[in-house]
């Protein structure tokens, strides 16, 4: 029971931290998703770069990146926005392993103390025979309690790992498509 209630902390933590973490106007903050719009011209990417500097994100580093590779080719640019935001993505999981940890071990968890409660209760029958049926339902009762607070633990814990997991593919489609956008005006007639 002791290592649940552990588990239990670890993964109402995590939940709130990555909750935190994956706020959307954090990961792409209205003000440089609004930066990257506005930025049709030449003129304007100097605004863009004093947003993204004020505004860090995982948006801002990207389009930082983006702005100083515009002078290259279109194709290395694009493979170099690629790589670093898959670095980014990775930032954003940060945390859901953990999750998926208390996921799989909590009903494991609840089931070893399950199996431990019967050995202890047949043990003790051993010794000193069936005379109540009242004591053998009671430390049975006793041992599924166990199994109930793991899946307690885990689904919750389930919830918001798949909760998550789903916001940052989200999160990381949207940066996307925004940085494809702004490529597309900085690279429109070039050769």
């Amino acid at each position: 029971m002791f290592l649940l209630v552990i588990a239990s902390i670890v993964g109402i933590a995590f939940t709130i931290e990555r909750g935190l973490a994956l706020m959307r106007k954090k990961v792409i903050p209205p003000e440089v998703e609004t930066a990257l719009d506005n930025s049709k011209s030449v003129t304007d990417l100097p605004r863009l770069a004093q947003v993204c500097h004020n505004t860090p994100s995982a948006l801002s580093r990207l389009a930082l990146l983006a702005y100083d590779h515009l002078r290259e080719p279109k194709e290395e640019t694009v493979d170099l926005l690629e790589t670093r935001a898959r670095q980014e993505v990775v930032k954003l999981e940060r945390g859901l392993v953990i999750l998926e940890i208390v996921v799989g071990i909590g009903p494991l968890l609840g089931l070893v103390g399950t199996v431990h409660g019967l050995i202890r209760l047949f043990g003790e029958l051993g010794q000193s025979g069936l005379t109540d049926n009242t004591k053998l339902a009671a430390g049975i009762s006793v041992a599924l309690n166990t199994t109930l607070m793991g899946l307690l633990v885990a689904i919750p814990a389930l919830v918001a790992w798949s909760y998550y997991s789903k916001k940052v593919e989200n999160l990381a489609v949207d940066m996307e498509a925004l940085l494809d956008r702004f490529l597309r005006q900085q690279y429109r007639g070039r050769v």
